[in-house]
């Protein structure tokens, strides 16, 4: 019963998030981001004649960069949004309550719900990616070298923020678990800046607190990780002599980080089940 729940359960999810205004919004931001990207990459495609190899490859791999990271904020913006009412809010409403007083576990339900906004967001992610790659493929000639790696890494990113908006779901409000979850999103971002700074100055004290704040929240960690598989290589190479930029990711991430994400995931979704397990309905 409890296994045959959850597929149904993440069907409905899938259903209700694409009734939700939410949805629409984020869709107008999307053709909004994509329409603008597509005008940028045209004109930067003009300037092109009077920049080197180098120069050129390091316009596009900065600019992907940066139109991809507008697109993860739409994704996290939507997917956390989206989180809020998957819980707090049915249970204000009380549909939470006429599920469950047939024979389902709670912990199906949450399941079901956590892998019906993974799928919503992955799809998201997957679908404006593939977009914005053949924007650029069209206008400037670049294809990411990895970009399955790094569409990957993306959906990584906005999984790791809807599995955080469950948990804060089921114990405050809708609006408040989404903005709370943005917050972290953003200020997980900048402490990663921050820490960029620091490695470019060779003051450890200050590049520590990019490498707590990717262990604390890893979006960021997995945005750099996304990030270096969209820039072209040589790029990287031509930039080092710049100094740090906050769309290119200068190293590659360790292999054991995503194995970190993975298992934070998880405990974050257990503590998610354990914390709806314990409410009131």
């Amino acid at each position: 019963m409890t296994l045959s729940t959850v597929p149904v359960i993440a069907g409905l999810t899938l259903k209700e998030a694409a009734r939700r205004k939410v949805l629409r919004s984020l869709a107008v931001l999307t053709v909004l981001l994509l329409a603008l990207s597509a005008w940028g990459f045209w004109r930067l495609e003009i300037e092109f004649g009077t920049l080197t190899s180098g120069e050129s490859k390091l316009a596009a791999s900065q600019v992907l960069n940066l139109v991809m990271f507008g697109l993860s904020l739409i994704a996290a913006l939507g997917t956390a949004f989206l989180a809020g009412p998957t819980v707090s809010g049915e249970i204000e409403s009380g549909v939470a309550l006429a599920v469950m007083t047939r024979p389902v576990r709670r912990s199906a339900v949450l399941a079901g719900k956590w892998l019906g906004l993974v799928a919503f967001g992955t799809g998201y992610i997957v679908l404006t990616g593939l977009a914005q790659f053949l924007i650029v493929l069209a206008t400037l000639g670049y294809w990411p070298p990895h970009p399955v790696e790094g569409l990957f890494m993306l959906a990584g990113q906005t999984t790791v923020l809807l599995t955080l908006g469950l948990l804060l779901s089921t114990v405050i409000s809708p609006m408040a678990s989404g903005i709370v979850s943005v917050g972290l999103f953003g200020a997980t971002w900048i402490a990663g800046v921050v820490g960029q700074v620091g490695d470019e100055l060779n003051n450890s004290s200050v590049a520590a607190v990019g490498e707590i704040s990717r262990m604390i929240l890893p979006t960021d960690g997995l945005w750099r990780a996304a990030m270096h598989a969209f820039q072209d290589p040589g790029a990287v190479e031509f930039a080092a002599g710049f100094g740090a930029s906050p769309f290119l990711s200068m190293v590659p991430t360790p292999l054991a980080y995503y194995g970190w994400a993975a298992i934070w995931a998880a405990l974050i979704l257990g503590l998610a089940a354990l914390s709806f397990q314990r409410r009131d309905l």
